[in-house]
């Protein structure tokens, strides 16, 4: 019995290991931290600017997204709205179905909940580890996510990448090394800075993903300094209830 709960155990992480997209690569962690409005600030300027041209979050309005991170209405319409001139509208895309299956192979799918499907790590490391394939047509690949059809909509923050594939185990004793990227073009941001972009981006997805997830986060603060207050008068009750039991 023991034998068949391990075995079973053995399938279902190899199916999350595959639904992950990963190829057997440790990801570093996204670290996001939905506490931080200015983050996600930035975050979405960045969706706006560079994912919003392909793929739609069209479970989004603009106005919630200025209601949830402090931003006027006149400030998102400035910033963040080059697709519509309505502070309601939801964020769609104009390109259709059809361009987009003709130009990339496949129509790029809608980001609304991308981050609850993948993971924020997942994405995080995808937007990094891009690198050069001229035998692809957008003339990039990715080693999180092989034979993708994205191109590297980043790649001038980043710069591009190629990719120094590692030695591999021998008789002789030699030791296997995994694959690995370094800059071959460098791009605006240094490494440093173009990970906490990617960061703001990805925490942008995580909140697009569970936008009441703030809420939670500010309710859960008042409730917990209510508890606590609560607990003052709770424990003087039961001490005076209990008095006389002995």
């Amino acid at each position: 019995m023991r034998r068949i709960s391990t075995l079973i155990v053995a399938i279902l992480w190899s199916a999350i290991a595959a639904a992950a997209g990963g190829h057997g690569q440790a990801l570093e962690k996204a670290n996001v931290d939905l506490a931080n409005k200015t983050s996600l600030q930035r975050g979405a300027k960045l969706f706006v600017n560079y994912c919003v041209s392909c793929h739609s979050a069209s479970f989004m309005r603009y106005n919630r997204i200025g209601k949830d991170l402090e931003l006027s209405d006149e400030a998102v319409q400035t910033n963040l709205m080059f697709t519509t001139n309505k502070i309601g509208d939801l964020m769609t895309v104009a390109m259709s179905t059809t361009d987009a299956e003709t130009w990339f192979g496949v129509a790029p799918p809608d980001l609304s909940v991308i981050a609850r499907s993948r993971g924020p790590d997942w994405l995080y490391n995808f937007l990094l580890n891009f690198y050069i394939d001229e035998g692809k047509p957008t003339g990039v690949n990715n080693l999180i996510f092989k034979d993708t059809a994205m191109p590297h909509v980043l790649w001038e923050l980043q710069g591009l990448q190629r990719i120094v594939h590692g030695t591999e185990e021998t008789v002789e004793g030699g030791h296997a090394t995994p694959d690995h990227l370094e800059i071959a073009v460098p791009g605006k941001l240094d490494e440093s800075e173009y990970k906490q972009a990617v960061r703001d981006l990805v925490g942008f997805l995580v909140y697009v993903g569970e936008p009441a997830k703030l809420v939670r986060y500010r309710i859960g603060f008042w409730v917990i300094v209510f508890l606590l207050i609560l607990l003052v008068p709770a424990y003087l009750m039961k001490r005076e209830y209990w008095k006389d039991v002995h």
